[in-house]
């Protein structure tokens, strides 16, 4: 068989195969999406359901609630909405932390959830999941932000913990070296890990939210 026969048979092989590394290496989000996404027309959901760190001291607050997540896939800018309650309700409002730490690892409580979720190496306050301070009003915290995380791709924090914190964040301002890792923020009052979820924890608490909002 000359060389035009052997090309002629084993192209059709040969393409098959083309096609088959290609789909593997292919840059296509769409490719690479949870099937969740087109399920949920192009967005993908998430959810954290808070719960008190098993090594929680006497005496500080056991924190309950849900890190619900929204971001239209890929490249949407990720909403989330925190909804924590078991705060002190007397006395004034003491603000509260909240970021993402870099393991779902919840086998010694909160501890083991590792440091702040840092891909770039950089100090805090500018790790994606580093979402700032929340003030609690009748021991709760409702509130709606926007994030530099994402659900996507390879830094996707999914998988990875929601940690509630015992004190403010310092915001990097505190000139020491703990502020620049931590912001100084205590100890992990509360923490969970980011799965992926249906739209109705989303909808359900985002009405909840949005009545909230009114009634103010």
């Amino acid at each position: 068989m000359g060389l035009l026969g052997a090309l002629g048979v084993l192209g059709p092989v040969l393409l098959v195969l083309m096609a088959g590394c290609q789909h593997c290496v292919s840059t296509d989000s769409n490719i690479l999406a949870p099937p969740e996404v087109s399920q949920h027309n192009g967005t993908l959901y998430a959810a954290c359901k808070m719960r008190p760190s098993t090594s929680l001291p006497e005496g500080l607050p056991r924190v309950y609630g849900q890190a619900l997540f929204k971001q239209d896939y890929p490249q949407g800018k990720l909403k989330i909405l925190l909804r924590f309650n078991g705060f002190p309700t007397e006395g004034k409002p003491e603000p509260r932390a909240v970021h993402i730490h870099q393991y779902g690892d919840l086998n010694k409580g909160c501890d083991s959830t590792g440091g702040h979720y840092n891909p770039y190496g950089v100090h805090h306050p500018n790790h994606p999941g580093d979402f700032g301070n929340f003030e609690p009003q009748q021991g709760k915290i409702a509130a709606m932000i926007e994030s530099e995380a994402t659900l996507s791709g390879r830094l996707s924090v999914l998988g990875r913990a929601v940690v509630v914190h015992e004190k403010m964040d310092d915001l990097g301002r505190g000139g020491d070296a703990g502020s620049l890792l931590h912001g100084n923020a205590g100890q992990r009052l509360g923490c969970c890990i980011i799965g992926i979820s249906s739209p109705n924890l989303w909808n359900m608490h985002y009405k909840k939210y949005k009545r909230q909002l009114r009634g103010n």
